[in-house]
This record gives C-alpha cells, structure tokens and sequence, in this order.
C-alpha cells in the first residue's frame, strides 16, 4: 500500500468514527424520539459509509472491496427506511414532540 492511499484510508476512517461518535452523542443528548432518530439516521449513514469507503480503498475493486460498495448500497437503502418506519411508529402511538412542535393537520 503506497502513502496516499494510507493517508485517504486514515482520512475517511476518521471521517467515519467522528460521525459516529457524533451520532452517538445525539442518541444520548436529544430530547424525544424525533431527534433522536435524525440524529442517528444521518450521522450513522455518514460515518458507517465512510468506513465502508476506507474498505473500499484498502481493499480495492474486488473480493472484500466489493462486499464495502454492496455495504453502502444497503446502507443506503435501509436506513431512510427504518428511520420513516421509526418516525412513523411513534406518531401512532401518540409519542409527542418535545416542546410546543405539532403535527400538521390533515387538510383531506
């Protein structure tokens, strides 16, 4: 492995943790499930795409390399998903904003 591929493995790994550990922060620090759930969808996305990334280029085009693209593409596809699912949930439940925020009525 040369040095400027080290270097962008290093860079997108610290990329990678941060997100996380910011995402981690928000999990523990926000006030209701909403933000929560924001928090964690986009920093998580961010920070585990970047450490799928870093595999990538360690690892190169093929074999383990492949299975990182595959991981972002999940990635990808599930989080949005399991974050309106989440979001969606805590409405029917009757889980309330934090603060004086409503839902928007329904205009039909």
């Amino acid at each position: 492995m040369n040095t400027l591929t080290a270097v962008i493995v290093t860079a997108l790994l610290v990329v990678g943790s941060a997100f996380l550990t910011i995402g981690t922060l928000g999990l523990l620090r926000l006030p209701d499930v909403y933000n929560r759930m924001h928090a964690t969808s986009k920093a998580t996305t961010l920070g585990a795409a970047s450490i799928f990334l870093a595999g990538f280029v360690y690892f190169g085009p093929s074999g383990e390399g492949l299975t990182s693209l595959v991981g972002i593409v999940f990635l990808f596809l599930t989080t949005p998903t399991g974050a309106h699912m989440i979001s969606r949930s805590a409405q029917k439940m009757g889980v309330e904003f934090f603060g004086d925020t409503e839902w928007p009525e329904d205009e039909s």
